[in-house]
């Protein structure tokens, strides 16, 4: 990621959207590899890490892509039933939830984390998942949370130079007195 880490240009110049997308290795990783040996035109704007499963994702791992610069996160894992470790992607489901109300009380629009069920066959899907994803977060814009993490630290720095000041005109009044 770039030094600003925010979305850089694309080549003709238009902002693209960065997507972290945490892909389960069984199912999910398996058709995003069909995709790409079908040669499927795709949005190449997600970034594909592969787990073992869905289940493994840990909601700092979200967090964490979002403060580091991602515009979208995309979790993918096998059908409900499905799931090579009998629970796991119920188990993403529920940690799923948990994040939508955590990124709403951010202030981060819910379009931005989206949790597709996708089987190794349908290569095709993850082709109109990340491309409508794209779409909808250029409709968005650039989250810029690293940008407005920036801005809390300087605000931050600013308040607590305002605190030491303070106490230093206590202190000097304190032993005047």
């Amino acid at each position: 990621m770039n030094s600003e880490k925010t979305s850089p240009p694309a080549p003709d110049g238009a902002w693209s959207p960065r997507i972290v997308a945490f892909f389960c290795n069984w199912c999910t990783y398996t058709a995003a590899d069909l995709a790409g040996v079908s040669r499927l035109k795709y949005a190449p704007n997600a970034r594909v890490i592969r787990l073992m499963c869905s289940g493994r994702v840990d909601p700092q791992f979200v967090l964490d892509a979002f403060a580091r610069g991602a515009d979208g996160v995309l979790i993918g894992g096998c059908h409900p039933g499905d799931c090579h470790y009998a629970e796991g992607n119920f188990k993403m489901l529920r940690r799923f939830q948990l994040l939508k109300r955590l990124l709403r009380d951010m202030g981060i629009e819910e379009p931005r984390l989206r949790l597709e069920w996708i089987s190794a066959a349908e290569g095709e899907k993850v082709k109109a998942v990340i491309n409508d994803m794209t779409a909808r977060l250029k409709s968005l814009g650039p989250l810029g949370l690293p940008r407005q993490f920036a801005e809390w630290d300087s605000e931050v720095v600013k308040l607590t130079e305002t605190i030491q000041e303070q106490e230093t005109k206590e202190a000097e009044v304190t032993h005047a007195s």
